[in-house]
């Protein structure tokens, strides 16, 4: 009974799946809705009723589906990768960049989320160099910079199959079920459309190789027109040897136009203002009751006094989503920063819908590789 049962629940995926694939998101989401009826907590069901929602431009609606199929299902990376989609189409590549970092954390071996976050990672490059160039118009290097940034996210062919680079890469029904986590493909001018098939409750052999692309809001001015090749020209390719050659001259400017490099701000007091923006980041995220960015605000390691990182994560989600409000305010924040290392001293006033407590807390921070400052240690006194 129990085998013949997964197999009808399979088969409904599957139909819903190739109702989505073939663009008729209104009908798909109809029956996912009727199926949900007699199977509300159906994790496939609800993951696919996000996507149809993402595809419907109905994207409020689709970020709550995944907040709370992360919220019962904190170890399927899909979700994590669909919000990052649905936060980089609204421009905010740092949600976008914590949920990648979560979604590679439930499986390290998701490519299309390491891909993903490289992407977003060229966004969050963009935008640097477009605010650098900003405060100063004079550095030369900026624009060729800001260039090659732009030249990731051109449309492009396919290298390894000569062909141009499909928009969407949708999985089919007998597509392996590692392609439970979302498999996000858009091109330079076109809103990304996350597409996943059923979560898998096992590791199984890799999907093929898609191109994944972060969602498309440009770092940079856009141009006031976009150039199509004529019809039987070669398309445009921006390979790595070009990419390499920009960057090259990006960073060596001309000997005429050398300048005198301004004065450094101060390493630590950059490290200081880096470990308070953390540190007031997690008490947001915690009042805010944002899970995805509160435990991002962790170390990977970190885990309480819980016996392993899921049940930390799982018990702090209960006491966390369960309130109605939660305020949590900072005072007599004190930091001392030794190398990658951040000791903290604070007061904090916690406010909720059932508690009210103020107390004196100590927090040891630590600079990851990605230059994030993380908790690794926190102790109430």
């Amino acid at each position: 009974m129990a085998l013949s049962l997964n197999i009808a629940v399979a088969d409904e995926v599957s139909d819903v799946q190739a109702l989505l694939a073939s663009g008729k998101s209104a009908e798909g989401l109809k029956k996912i809705d009727q199926l949900l009826t007699a199977k509300p907590s159906d994790p496939r069901l609800r993951l696919q009723r996000g996507i149809a929602l993402s595809l419907l431009n109905r994207p409020a609606e689709a970020i709550t589906v995944f907040q709370k199929l992360i919220e019962s299902h904190p170890e399927l990376p899909g979700p994590y990768n669909n919000l990052a989609v649905l936060y980089g189409n609204q421009g905010d590549y740092e949600k976008a960049r914590q949920a990648l970092e979560l979604a590679i954390r439930t499986n390290p071996s998701y490519a299309t989320a390491f891909q993903n976050l490289g992407d977003v990672y060229a966004r969050l490059a963009g935008q640097a160099y477009k605010k650098a160039l900003a405060l100063d118009k004079s550095d030369g290097s900026l624009p060729l910079k800001l260039a090659v940034v732009q030249n990731i996210f051109e449309a492009s062919v396919d290298p390894r199959t000569g062909k141009a680079a499909s928009a969407i890469a949708v999985p089919t029904a007998s597509a392996p079920a590692s392609t439970a986590a979302t498999v996000v493909a858009a091109k330079a001018s076109a809103p990304a459309k996350p597409v996943a098939a059923a979560p898998a409750a096992a590791p199984a052999p890799a999907p093929a190789p898609v191109i994944a692309a972060a969602p498309p809001v440009s770092p940079v001015p856009a141009p006031a027109s976009v150039k199509v090749a004529a019809p039987g020209a070669a398309p445009v390719v921006a390979t790595k040897a070009a990419v390499a050659a920009a960057a090259a001259s990006a960073v060596a400017p001309t000997a005429a136009a050398a300048k005198p490099e301004p004065a450094r701000a101060d390493t630590a007091n950059l490290d200081q203002q880096a470990v308070e923006k953390a540190l007031q980041a997690w008490a947001k995220a915690w009042s805010q009751r944002d899970m995805f960015a509160y435990y991002a605000a962790y170390a990977p390691e970190f885990k309480g006094k819980s016996a392993t990182r899921k049940a930390w994560e799982e018990e702090r989600r209960v006491r966390i989503v369960g309130k109605k409000k939660i305020v949590v305010t900072l005072s007599d924040i004190r930091i001392k920063v030794s190398g990658g290392k951040a000791t903290l001293q604070i007061r904090q006033d916690y406010n909720s819908d059932a508690l009210s407590v103020k107390s004196a807390k100590t927090l040891e921070m630590v600079k990851s590789k990605l230059g994030d400052w993380q908790i690794t240690e926190e102790t109430a006194s």
